[in-house]
């Protein structure tokens, strides 16, 4: 009786131990199947890493500093006021040429003297630019008749609102009334005429046109001479 008890006894424990262990193992086991938690999976709301807009500014040169970021070269023409930018050049030679401004003299300059039939005892100045720039007329032309010591009368109802320039090829015109009422003064007869420009502060280059006047030409000191006009029909209006 008392071996069977040992033996029992025995068994139970045997039994036991047996049973901690595989209950230890089946721990082990659900822990290890469980293993790491996953990651979360990506959603719509996450976002990525912002990275630099290349669209705004270049890689910095070769041993620029650390940090440094280049900006796109300017161009010809500076931004702004919409968009239409301003020229940051200067003018080209040709550009300069086309633009410069000089007095009208016998230098850039030819003048003709014709007869005209309305209205009567009238001449016609034409002046033409034949520089290669443009020409300022200034004021009228200064009239001297063969030896006459005066100056012929300038008509100064004549004056335009603003100074006549000449692009090359342009003309201008004078109109010379050669005398006033019958009768009034005496005639003179004259063959040539000097025209003298003025400059802009009003005197008169020392060197004049001469022209051959038409032939039977006489006035008397009350005829005129008008300022330079930009039109033919404005010189002989008066």
């Amino acid at each position: 009786m008392r071996t069977n008890r040992i033996r029992t006894t025995a068994l139970a424990a045997t039994a036991l131990v047996a049973a901690l262990s595989l209950t230890a193992c089946g721990g082990n086991e659900g822990t290890k199947s469980a293993g790491p938690a996953p990651a979360p999976a990506a959603t719509a709301e996450s976002t990525p890493p912002q990275t630099p807009q290349t669209s705004e500014t270049t890689a910095p040169p070769a041993g620029a500093p650390a940090g440094t970021a280049s900006t796109p070269a300017q161009g010809k023409h500076a931004g702004g006021n919409g968009g239409k930018g301003t020229h940051s050049g200067t003018e080209t030679a040709a550009q300069a040429s086309s633009t410069a401004r000089t007095t009208c003299t016998t230098a850039n300059t030819t003048v003709t003297v014709t007869k005209v039939t309305r209205p009567i005892n009238h001449l016609l100045l034409t002046l033409k630019n034949t520089g290669s720039g443009l020409c300022d007329a200034y004021y009228a032309p200064h009239l001297g008749f063969d030896g006459a010591q005066s100056v012929f009368p300038i008509l100064e109802d004549s004056k335009p609102q603003a100074v006549v320039t000449l692009a090359p090829g342009e003309q201008a015109y004078a109109g010379i009334g050669l005398s006033g009422e019958p009768g009034q003064g005496k005639l003179y007869k004259s063959k040539n005429l000097s025209v003298f420009f003025a400059k802009k502060n009003g005197s008169t280059y020392d060197t004049p046109a001469k022209l051959k006047l038409p032939a039977e030409t006489y006035w008397d000191d009350n005829g005129f001479v008008t300022y330079w006009q930009s039109d033919r029909a404005n010189a002989l209006m008066y």
